[in-house]
């Protein structure tokens, strides 16, 4: 067995774990709900050209950047930094940096532990045939049922500590008995299932209708707001601004190409979210099934709808949520490290004890977000529950506050000696693009996401009937604004939302006439799909 290069924290004891790491980390449900959504919307082959390039131009910088940062330091986001700024001479005000991203990785954990819980229920519920037969109407109550009734919270509550449970377990084994060896196993078997289920998708389903949506050329889809839509995946989707790729790269081996192996990375991130979308579109018997659907509402409602129309579709719903649940367990432990490994750092304690208490924690702040779909349902604060507030603090502010802070500190605040030491053996021509992109490409584009997104979604509050302050007259500008920059409003089923990716918003007149259809497609007080930015998962 190797000899593993020893930190404070810890560390992987194989160069290949980084990756097989970090595309747990990156492949989440974005993949399965968002991706193949915008992929038919917004031109299909085009679209994932132009995903790729955001990718490659804006986002990929960042994630070598936060890889470096911990790498270079061997520590997690909070003591790099601190030896980072002690190097630049430089104000110790940017240790906010550090600190906001665990922050905000903890938050987004809450969260996704409750979707992972979800997800698990859908296992055993598949498994012994709860869907078997069931249309939309069926399918709605069995999801109220464990999310919305709040009579049966406690059942909620014990899918959400056994989902725990299972991160917890892993991530308490340690770096390289529980971390490495999970990731080793977890995300290829997770890679296999997937193409398992793709395959069977291609036996009974339709992958001609699949490819038509997904692959081929659509230029008459493709518009500016195909490119906003691309460019908020490319940036909510891999983890980025929340300390995973910094304490990942303070995990890999001396000998790790850190670069090429990230480049892989976003890579298959990028054919895992198109094998899912062909897989999700050949998975629909009737051809317009999943026509406008995303996020919440297809992943539990329309799509074990569709599964149960398959042979032996008992079996085939409880290995698509065994995939679901791998993905966002994966997902989970990623996000947990950053937090995990900060608490060791800053109080010395052994790893057992810290993930014990910060899992502890983690359980507490999900159950806010747990409450909010059934308890604490009616409880709104400007027209919004405590997850949808949750969700927007991290996914409209945080996340984005962090990555701008890390883009202005690295390009403006170190010296190129420095940034050179930092990153490591490069091409010219590669050193000079991420050097301009992090001066002034990417503050000013992520900028433009995190504030588009938190407008948008406050504008979204406002067509609950709320009364907040920014949904006076004055504000409300703001809102005809944005329905003018709409030029093909999407009809979504629920309450009207803003679609945070593209940036459009649907008719109050669209979401009044859908209103009637809201049993049938999605518990009253689930996540409506305009409340779920995909980053968080």
């Amino acid at each position: 067995m190797p000899t593993p290069y020893q930190t404070h924290i810890g560390s992987f004891t194989r160069k290949s774990t980084f990756f097989w790491a970090a595309v747990g980390a990156t492949v989440g449900l974005a993949n399965l709900w968002q991706f193949p959504y915008l992929a038919s919307l917004h031109g299909g082959g085009l679209f994932i050209l132009l995903y790729l390039g955001c990718l490659l131009l804006v986002t990929l910088p960042l994630m070598i950047t936060e890889a470096a940062i911990g790498r270079n330091a061997r520590h997690g986001i909070v003591l790099a930094m601190d030896g980072l700024i002690r190097s630049a001479k430089r104000s110790r005000a940017w240790m906010a940096v550090g600190r906001l991203s665990v922050l905000s990785a903890f938050l987004v954990l809450s969260f996704t532990a409750v979707f992972g819980s979800i997800a698990l229920a859908y296992v055993f519920y598949g498994a012994v045939g709860r869907f078997s037969g069931a249309g939309q109407a069926e399918a709605t109550g069995v999801l109220a049922a464990l999310v919305s009734d709040p009579r049966e919270f406690r059942v909620f509550m014990g899918w959400h500590g056994f989902f725990l449970v299972m991160v917890l377990w892993v991530s308490g084994q340690g770096v390289v008995g529980g971390l490495e060896r999970a990731f080793r196993i977890v995300v290829p078997g997770t890679l296999i299932l997937m193409l398992a289920l793709f395959g069977l998708a291609t036996w009974y389903g339709r992958i001609d209708g699949a490819m038509t949506q997904i692959l081929e050329m659509h230029p008459q889809d493709l518009t500016w707001t195909s490119l906003s839509a691309a460019l908020f995946h490319a940036f909510y989707t891999l983890g980025l601004g929340m300390g995973v790729w910094a304490v990942l790269g303070a995990y890999t081996t001396p000998n790790t190409q850190l670069k090429r192996s990230i480049l892989a990375v976003v890579l298959m991130d990028t054919l895992v979210a198109i094998l899912a979308g062909l897989m999700i579109f050949a998975m629909a018997t009737q051809s317009s099934v999943f026509d406008g659907e995303r996020g919440f509402s297809l992943l539990f409602v329309s799509l074990p709808v569709s599964l149960a129309e398959l042979p032996a579709s008992q079996f085939v719903i409880a290995t698509v949520f065994l995939m679901v649940v791998m993905i966002v367990w994966s997902t989970a432990l990623a996000l947990l490290e950053p937090v995990v490994g900060w608490f060791r750092e800053w109080t010395g304690a052994p790893r057992g004890l810290s993930v014990l208490l910060v899992g502890l924690s983690v359980w507490l702040a999900g159950l806010a977000s747990l409450f909010s779909f059934n308890l604490w349902s009616q409880y709104r604060l400007g027209g919004a529950t405590v997850f949808r507030w949750l969700e927007l603090l991290t996914g409209g502010l945080m996340i984005p506050l962090v990555a701008i802070l890390i883009a202005l500190f690295t390009g403006w605040c170190l010296t190129r000696n420095l940034s050179k030491s930092m990153l490591g053996k490069a091409p010219g021509l590669f050193g000079t693009i991420w050097f301009w992109v992090m001066r002034l490409v990417l503050p000013l584009v992520v900028a433009y996401i995190g504030i588009h997104y938190t407008a948008n979604s406050l504008v979204n509050m406002c067509n609950t009937g709320s009364e907040a302050l920014w949904c006076e007259p004055g504000p409300g500008l703001v809102l005809q604004e944005q329905h003018g920059t709409s030029p093909q409003p999407i009809e979504k089923s629920g309450v009207g939302a803003v679609d945070d990716e593209a940036g459009e918003l649907v008719p109050a007149e669209q979401t009044t006439d859908n209103k009637s259809d809201l049993p049938q497609s999605l518990p009253e007080n689930a996540p409506k799909d305009g409340d779920i930015l995909y980053h968080s998962v």
